[in-house]
């Protein structure tokens, strides 16, 4: 089997879809935006430098979903989609992931951001299988903020792939893995790849994928 696992944000979209959806909501009016801002603004400095604490990223991420409830929070993600997301999916990230699709390639978008904010996303870009954060319900089945399994940030992305291969019935020697990241957080999978793809890099991984040789793609301008 050939995969062509793509990162998310800042790989196949030109912003982070986490962040960006906490100031979406921020400007719905449901969290303080001076405190909020800030938060977020730590927490993703933290992301880039690879020291953040997911589980509490994951808690403030979601928050303001929380406590609107599932129906309010599906009403806002429909208007993120449309408002934020849709007009930035480009044609050349689209044509990169169609290329593979139309190769025979599966698909995956493997991303350090929740499930609720990416699924809709990754089927926005037609891919169907999506590792992502996946959050744990309560009996309602709404969302409690807390991480349900293996996060997919850092290893724990080269964790939840072997975990997907092994429901396939595969392992890591049964396929032939692209990988494309924009981020040295992205190291552990990338290295895992066969065929690694530092994707708009940030300036670490640019340094590295040169280093190594890997090829370096410029899918559009930030």
């Amino acid at each position: 089997m050939k995969l062509a696992l793509f990162d998310l944000d800042h790989t196949l979209l030109p912003i982070d879809s986490d962040h960006s959806w906490g100031v979406f909501t921020t400007e719905l009016g449901w969290n303080d935006p001076v405190v909020f801002a800030q938060r977020n603004d730590d927490f993703y400095a933290h992301y880039q430098a690879g020291t953040l604490d997911i589980h509490d990223y994951v808690r403030f991420a979601t928050q303001a979903a929380r406590e609107r409830g599932a129906a309010a929070a599906a009403r806002a993600h429909d208007r993120y989609m449309d408002e934020v997301i849709r007009p930035r999916i480009t044609p050349e990230a689209l044509a990169l992931v169609r290329s593979h699709q139309q190769a025979g390639d599966t698909a995956m978008i493997v991303t350090a951001t929740n499930e609720f904010v990416t699924r809709p996303i990754a089927q926005a870009f037609g891919v169907h299988e999506l590792i992502a954060v996946e959050l744990e319900r309560d009996a309602s089945g709404w969302i409690t903020g807390e991480i349900q399994g293996t996060p997919s940030f850092r290893e724990g992305k080269v964790t939840r792939v072997a975990q997907w291969l092994a429901q396939q019935g595969l392992s890591w020697d049964d396929v032939e893995m692209s990988f494309y990241s924009d981020s040295m957080n992205d190291l552990p999978l990338l290295e895992k790849a066969h065929h690694p793809v530092a994707t708009n890099p940030d300036a670490r991984l640019r340094q590295l994928a040169t280093e190594r040789g890997w090829r370096i793609l410029e899918l559009f301008q930030e």
